[in-house]
């Protein structure tokens, strides 16, 4: 029982993860099989909006605009008894099915919703969950105070305010339910509580949070906002004070998530390997990036005139050319045409006609969300929406600091080329717009996704982009896949105690040459936020380069870097081995034969 289990498990999506220009659509050669595929996964969209409204309002569905989800025990037991059919629904059909694509779609559906099974029964028997309201509600307003939800939408979020304070009929205040479900695990004997540090730093940013509720209300000119949203914004801060009574006090000290569940969270992410052997291949990467580092920074420090050829101290300096408020954006915006042009002149993929969207974050997303981020397009009745690459440029303050701590790491020139690359082109921005304008089968679109297989394409991105970039921003992505590298050993070494945090923030600003503020956020990452799925980035990437090498060895002098990459961006989100079994069945016999 968590966050995201309010608001169905395909909302988890938006992880990353609002929203292209076409509606989804199977592309003609594939429509046969897409429509099929499509006609199993519709059952599961049916129930996922059911109990989560808030997810059908982020798909694009008006009719959900004024529904809201409501978490209590009933409504979940009511859940899980229809996915349990739904599964042997599925189960019987995969018997018969004799579409491979098909056949695909259904595993992916049956193995979302196992594993889903799997974490809520482990929830439901160990766990006292920590449930952000401020969170929750945040998160449902935003889906419709939207720039590119269209305006008709934008009043509905007033009447979902009043649901949200149980002030229309038939409604309870969301944190009386909240409330509730808590009590009811407290109540069961030799629980798990949640981590004390997560719920310090999640509390003391909920403020900020709800904050940004207004201004989103005042930015879209609503009316009758205020006076339910004051009701709602006291029980916010009286469940938060309840919270912090019956949960905090009882909170783990030690960050560590129990083995068993931070196993659960891995194969969440992707990642179907041992922690432990990820690890030792991480270190070894992190050593053999060091060593690629270190020619290019001394080719920088020749050209630059710089005292030291080390790249901690090259990246140092290359740091202290930072851009400030809104100049970051022309630099962003002029650096994408330069990589576009990259990848046009090297056909590395095909590319849109339209541009690609940048803007600054929000005080509010800010908040939520520390680092430079893609906000995916809804893939369900897009009437126009695409992703948007989002740039927050300040954090706010940890409990005990006075004033927000500065982040260098994405406002200086050099970086600015591997993160495009990353979240925009050829990176995720054409991973999710694609699946929209191109047509995937709902089944890829919704549910294959993890980190594993969206963040293993975006490294990709960074990798087949940077022998092109200049050799600043090729020190600053070699630099960022030295982050993920250490990523994927620290995250496990500090569930497992072998690392401290402290340790983890000196590997990360000494030897990744991190600020102190994206040092933070990264221990924050690994240890309170989302243990496990900050690994997924090296661990995709290693996949991605793997297949690429077996289908350069297949192929011979026929492998085309264009017709993989394109081909890999129209299978949408599938797992590593989904993906992999349709290169070697699919991409390789049909390059073959050509």
């Amino acid at each position: 029982m968590n966050n995201k289990s309010l608001f169905g498990k395909a909302a988890a999506l938006a992880i990353c993860i609002a929203p292209l220009s076409a509606r989804l659509q199977p592309k003609p050669e594939a429509k046969a099989w897409v429509a099929k595929s499509d006609q199993y996964t519709q059952w599961l969209i049916d129930l996922d909006k059911k109990y989560s409204p808030e997810y059908g309002s982020s798909q694009g569905l008006a009719e959900y605009d004024t529904k809201i989800s409501v978490p209590t025990l009933a409504n979940e037991l009511a859940e899980r008894k229809d996915e349990e059919s739904l599964v042997a629904r599925y189960n019987d059909a995969l018997k018969t099915e004799k579409d491979a694509p098909v056949a695909q779609d259904l595993k992916i559906l049956i193995a979302h919703l196992t594993l889903g099974f799997r974490s809520q029964d482990f929830e439901k028997k160990k766990e006292v969950p920590f449930l952000n309201a401020t969170d929750i509600i945040y998160n449902g307003l935003d889906i419709l105070l939207d720039e590119q939800t269209p305006e008709a939408r934008h009043t509905a979020a007033v009447e979902r305010i009043r649901k949200y304070a149980g002030l229309e009929k038939g409604y309870r205040p969301l944190t009386e339910i909240l409330q509730e479900r808590v009590a009811q695990q407290i109540a069961k004997p030799d629980m798990i509580y949640p981590g004390k540090q997560q719920m310090e730093v999640q509390l003391s940013r909920n403020a900020s949070i709800l904050a940004g509720i207004p201004e989103l209300c005042k930015k879209y000119k609503l009316t009758g906002w205020e006076e339910p949203f004051a009701k709602l914004k006291k029980q916010v801060e009286a469940y938060d004070q309840w919270t912090r009574e019956n949960v905090l006090s009882k909170a783990r000290t030690d960050f560590r998530l129990p083995p068993q569940e931070y196993k659960l969270a891995l194969e969440n992410y992707g990642v179907d390997i041992a922690p432990a052997d990820l690890a030792k291949m991480a270190h070894a990467a992190f050593i053999d990036i060091q060593n690629q580092m270190k020619p290019i920074a001394e080719e920088v420090a020749k050209q630059r005139h710089l005292a030291s050829s080390d790249y901690r101290d090259v990246i140092h300096e290359l740091k202290k050319e930072q851009i400030h408020g809104d100049s970051i954006i022309p630099l962003y915006e002029k650096h994408l045409k330069d990589i576009e042009a990259i990848i046009r002149e090297h056909q590395l993929v095909t590319l849109p006609s339209r541009p690609a969207i940048i803007r600054l974050a929000t005080a509010a997303e800010t908040a939520q969300g520390p680092a430079p981020h893609m906000v995916p397009p809804p893939f369900l009745n897009n009437t126009g929406q695409r992703g948007v690459f989002v740039l927050p440029l300040n954090m706010p303050p940890a409990p005990g600091e006075k004033e927000a701590s500065k982040f260098d790491d994405f406002t200086f020139d050099a970086a600015s080329w591997t993160i495009i690359a990353h979240e925009a082109r050829p990176g995720h921005e054409l991973q999710f717009d694609k699946m929209v304008e191109e047509g995937v089968s709902k089944a890829r679109a919704l549910y294959a996704f993890n980190s594993t297989n969206a963040e293993g394409w975006g490294l990709y991105a960074e990798y087949i982009t940077r022998p092109y970039m200049p050799l600043e921003g090729q020190l600053v992505s070699l630099d960022y896949r030295l982050l993920r590298a250490a990523r994927a050993f620290l995250d496990p070494e500090l569930q497992a105690g072998t690392v401290t945090q402290q340790q983890a923030l000196d590997v990360l600003m000494k030897d990744v040459v991190q600020s102190p503020a994206m040092a933070q956020q990264e221990v924050e990452r690994y240890s309170l936020r989302s243990p496990g799925q900050a690994n997924s980035y090296f661990y995709g990437y290693t996949k991605m380069i793997a297949l690429r090498k077996d289908t350069e060895e297949a192929l011979g002098n026929k492998f085309n870097a264009l017709h993989f990459h394109d081909f890999i961006l129209s299978q949408g989100l599938l797992p590593p081995a989904l993906i992999r079994e349709a290169v070697m069945n699919d991409f390789i016999p049909a390059e073959k034969a050509k």
